[in-house]
């Protein structure tokens, strides 16, 4: 009964999301994993003053508030490579894919990337995702973070996230918020959060 509860709910929330979309208009998702993500995560990362420069990967029409939301303070970027969804981005939006970031930003440009969402859904190879995650790492600053949302269900798990070389060069960060660097929420898809941190060598102080 639980279980089916939250399906009709994650189902009413996409209905409601689509009609705003056809609509060319904003549509907050009303599940738990968001929820977890606007109330929790954003709340965390929002209070911390030392990070002043956000990416968000990946653009909807549930995404389009969060610049007015939460980041009207920050220095703050969408990247997506469907031009369609241009209107749901930052007023600084980039059409390009993830594998592309270092291309369109400097080395160490970012305190924080949020990819919530396209792992397994865009990033679909072993290659991609090694790819894209070395990239975003390129693009952080010492000490920054980088937080990526997915769904914990075969067929969603491109490579093994253990897996992807890119990753060992950050280090798990225990998000205070959620007690751990990695947090399943309760949700039929089993919407998951990973939280990493970049250290360098010689500056592995700058945000401890």
């Amino acid at each position: 009964m639980r279980v089916s509860h939250r399906f009709s709910r994650a189902v009413r929330s996409r209905v409601y999301a689509v009609m705003r979309n056809r609509l060319g208009m904003a549509a907050p998702m009303l599940t738990e994993d968001r929820r977890v993500l606007e109330q929790v995560i954003f709340g965390h990362f929002c209070c911390d003053s030392r990070i002043k420069t956000v990416l968000f990967v990946g653009c909807d029409s549930y995404t389009a508030h969060y610049q007015r939301r939460y980041f009207a303070k920050h220095d703050y970027w969408t990247l997506d490579p469907d031009p369609r969804v241009r209107r749901f981005g930052a007023k600084q939006h980039v059409a390009a894919r993830a594998q592309e970031l270092g291309q369109r930003f400097p080395g160490g440009f970012f305190d924080l990337i949020m990819c919530n969402g396209v792992y397994g859904w865009g990033l679909d190879s072993a290659v991609d995702c090694d790819t894209a995650f070395s990239q975003f790492h390129d693009c952080l600053a010492d000490g920054g973070y980088l937080l990526i949302g997915w769904n914990d269900l075969p067929g969603r798990d491109p490579a093994p996230l253990a897996q992807v070389r890119s990753l060992s060069r950050f280090e798990q960060y225990s998000l205070p918020a959620l007690g751990n660097w990695r947090y399943l929420t309760d949700t039929p898809h089993r919407h998951t959060y990973c939280c990493y941190r970049k250290i360098d060598d010689g500056c592995s102080d700058r945000r401890s």
